[in-house]
């Protein structure tokens, strides 16, 4: 598996790493990786479940069981309630978070993906997600996937990050340019 060592070295990476390992043998990659996309939008609305899985006061046995009803009302499979068990055990529920972004990357490597995070001024139509997702495939060489948000401040154009790459076209940023080189 050829994965960051970024990842590999963290500790939700760890996890992470070693759940994708167990879901390819059982081959059930597919179906952990929506369980894990359902928990992460289910930490990100809920505040309950985020000071479940983050209170120290809260006891193993407790969020065992707490975490345990929360994926059955999710209806993951069970080698994700097995690991959520085990996660409950050690104490390490906190990580979840991190644990779902370490898996998510872990996985598109293994598909041959990379994800783009695109900010525009504007939202940008399908025409225009597809248009820039077909260029920057041809770019990267490999499938893209494209992950859109809205910031008004950048006024007009779009800025792109590929992992460490940042191509930034916004007009925010050229009028900055322009400003700089008048100071000089």
């Amino acid at each position: 598996m050829d994965v960051s060592a970024g990842i590999q070295a963290s500790l939700a990476g760890r996890y992470a790493s070693a759940l994708f390992e167990l879901a390819s043998e059982a081959g059930t990659v597919t179906a952990v990786e929506a369980d894990l996309e359902h928990l992460g939008q289910a930490l990100s609305e809920s505040a309950d479940l985020r000071n479940l899985t983050t209170n120290p006061e809260i006891g193993r046995r407790a969020q065992g069981a707490a975490i345990e009803g929360v994926a059955g009302v999710l209806g993951t499979s069970e080698l994700t309630r097995r690991f959520l068990g085990v996660l409950a055990e050690n104490r390490r529920l906190s990580q979840l978070g991190k644990i779902v972004q370490a898996f998510r990357a872990i996985a598109a490597a293994q598909r041959g993906e990379v994800t783009a995070e695109v900010t525009s001024a504007h939202a940008l139509t399908d025409a225009q997600v597809d248009q820039l997702r077909q260029k920057l495939t041809a770019r990267e060489g490999r499938t893209v996937k494209l992950s859109t948000s809205v910031n008004p401040d950048l006024l007009g154009g779009l800025v792109v990050t590929i992992g460490s790459k940042r191509i930034d076209g916004s007009i925010r940023t050229r009028l900055n340019s322009l400003a700089q080189a008048m100071k000089a």
